[in-house]
């Protein structure tokens, strides 16, 4: 009866004691193909006929009436408090074939691409059908770096190099599509050495979100594209959104990608990485991706919350990075979350005042860095304030 008696303390005290990292199996659970229903997001309009609204409209008519002089080609949207203000599309989607830029022709992300995987990984870790504190060798056999975990990769502190600043020995012909299988054979094959300790600093890496989309597949055994269609496109209303295979021809409602000169930009090997990039999306479909976030309708409080904390703290300032979102923290702790992108002659700025819900999309196909400079303007505009004051505001 002792012996009996001391063993159940001995069994209690040992399943207690057990860290976190050893609890994955216990909250981790096959992926659920069943879909919820209730995810579609509908897009409503404010009132353009108020004094203060046509105001604003005017203003900013003025203003891309100015960036268009200085070569803009883009579609763009305002959001305010859950309404579109403005939505307007200048220029061309192909221009050698006159076609126009309009609600339902898709432009590259780029990497604002990054916030839909990010997005993704923490929907399957809020449904515990993965852990994101795992290594990242969990869910990815053989992965050669054991202390690198799925957080790490989502904050861009991995200390993994970028695939696509490999040459030789890695890309051995810049001339081939690289794809996420083949990329993952690199890293377990060839092991290209980590440029800092996983974990102590914060370095951009477009390797991290491409290993993410693959351990979407490996979790849901879904190919990217068809979970991303499947469980967040098409149940969020989001019809002209897509992420792109380069297996496939290119859809004829997408818009193409031009140099500053309208040269058409070549593809090159990393184009058939998915994760970092190559979601296609709209303004109106990026506005719901937006607002799903205030209905809670893929992810809920906590886990955005979770996705929102600042993560890297090596360099001083309001400029930081969470779990697939770039962001600005002020003193007086308020937050623009937001993510721009940069691939080819896509330039792509998404910005959201989540206070306020303010949003600020501006999605380009001819190269334009002065995208990035867009959205502290546009907020001026509608919060008739100085550029000069920022986003920081009382709000």
């Amino acid at each position: 009866m002792r012996f009996f008696s001391y063993f159940i303390i001995l069994f209690c005290t040992f399943t207690a004691c057990q860290p976190k990292s050893e609890s994955a199996h216990a909250r981790t659970r096959l992926f659920d193909k069943s879909k919820d229903k209730s995810l579609f997001v509908s897009v409503s309009y404010c009132d353009t006929n108020s004094a203060e609204n046509r105001r604003i409209i005017e203003r900013l008519d003025s203003f891309y009436r100015i960036q268009i002089h200085k070569g803009f080609n883009g579609s763009v949207l305002i959001g305010k408090s859950g309404k579109v203000l403005y939505e307007r599309y200048f220029g061309y989607a192909r221009r050698e074939h006159g076609t126009q830029l309009s609600s339902d022709i898709a432009s590259q992300l780029a990497s604002t691409s990054k916030t839909f995987t990010g997005a993704a990984i923490m929907y399957l870790h809020q449904h515990n059908y993965l852990n994101i504190d795992d290594p990242v060798s969990t869910y990815l056999s053989n992965f050669p770096y054991p202390n690198i975990t799925l957080r790490m990769l989502l904050s861009h502190r991995s200390g993994l190099s970028d695939y696509q600043r490999w040459g030789r020995p890695y890309i051995t012909n810049q001339f081939s599509i690289l794809n996420n299988d083949e990329l993952v054979k690199i890293f377990i094959n060839k092991k290209p050495p980590l440029e800092s300790r996983p974990g102590t600093r914060f370095t951009y890496c477009n390797s991290n979100y491409a290993l993410l989309a693959c351990i979407v597949e490996k979790v849901t055994e879904m190919k990217f594209r068809d979970f991303m269609r499947e469980y967040i496109f098409e149940p969020l209303g989001m019809a002209h959104t897509f992420v792109y295979d380069y297996s496939f021809a290119m859809p004829s409602n997408t818009a193409q990608t031009y140099r500053y000169n309208w040269a058409l930009w070549p593809l090159s090997f990393a184009d058939g990485v998915v994760g970092d990039k190559n979601v296609f999306s709209t303004t109106e479909d990026m506005f719901r991706w937006d607002q799903s976030f205030y209905l809670n309708k893929l992810l809920n409080s906590e886990t955005l919350e979770e996705a929102y904390m600042p993560c890297s703290f090596e360099r001083p300032g309001i400029k930081n990075y969470g779990l697939g979102w770039r962001m600005l923290c002020f003193p007086n702790g308020n937050k623009v979350i937001y993510h721009n992108g940069w691939w080819h002659g896509n330039n792509t700025a998404f910005y959201r005042i989540i206070k306020e819900n303010l949003t600020f999309i501006v999605l380009g196909n001819k190269f334009n860095e002065g995208i990035y400079q867009q959205p502290k303007v546009l907020y001026s505009i509608v919060k008739n304030v100085p550029v000069a004051d920022g986003f920081e505001g009382d709000y």
